[in-house]
């Protein structure tokens, strides 16, 4: 009888183990039916709502939209927001999952993602609204300068959007921890460079050039003095 029991006291303990772990893979399953309803939810609520507020049109005219067009991202950026959402929740559950069964490396593995998402969704939003700002600025700039009589209008604007978006896309990168201080150094370097070159050029040996270019540069007078 003794020798029966032993034999017997393997599959004791299976079972035992078994009993335990089964409520908790029940749990996690409708936790995992429930995050993937609620994740879907959160998505249809996120893209709503960011068409509710326009902001479709504001990706849309900031030229987002036709970027990702371009690189052959089906999505436009609503979309890409509320997939965002959408994984940001399916992770949170399965981070809940993980730990409801016990699988804690798992589970901070799937938490330093989950908190990559927040980061990056304000990055894109960073983005949109960014380039909505330095496309109005440069439009706004060209038509003025226009409007003076000034030469190379357009140039100079096109000039003043990418100045901008520059700036809106080192934020955007600081956002997610992505090249830091390198991107932020290298880039300062880069601008010393232009504006210490531009400086000899003009100060130097374009005393000549730049005179030109500031007379081409100044406002033309539309009309003559009536006479007195």
């Amino acid at each position: 009888m003794e020798q029966v029991n032993l034999a017997l006291e393997p599959l004791r303990i299976f079972l035992t183990q078994l009993g335990e772990f089964l409520p908790k893979l029940i749990l996690a399953i409708v936790i995992l039916i429930a995050g993937w309803l609620l994740a879907k939810s959160v998505r249809f609520v996120m893209i709503r709502g960011l068409k509710a507020v326009n902001f479709n049109v504001l990706a849309d005219r900031a030229g987002i939209d036709n970027f990702l067009k371009q690189g052959g991202i089906k999505s436009d950026t609503v979309g890409i927001l509320g997939v965002l959402a959408y994984w940001f929740v399916i992770l949170a559950t399965l981070m809940v999952t993980f730990n409801g069964l016990g699988l804690a490396y798992v589970t901070e593995l799937v938490g330093q993602v989950l908190l990559f998402i927040p980061k990056v969704i304000v990055a894109v939003l960073i983005l949109a609204f960014g380039a909505y700002f330095a496309r109005f600025v440069s439009t706004t700039l060209t038509t003025y300068l226009r409007n003076v009589g000034l030469e190379d209008a357009t140039m100079l604007g096109r000039i003043t959007f990418y100045a901008i978006m520059v700036f809106v896309v080192l934020i955007a990168l600081d956002q997610v921890s992505i090249g830091g201080d390198v991107i932020r150094l290298s880039f300062l370097i880069l601008l010393s460079g232009a504006v210490l070159a531009a400086a000899l050029a003009f100060g130097i040996g374009g005393q000549k050039s730049a005179a030109e270019l500031l007379e081409k540069w100044r406002p033309r007078k539309t009309g003559g003095k009536g006479r007195g």
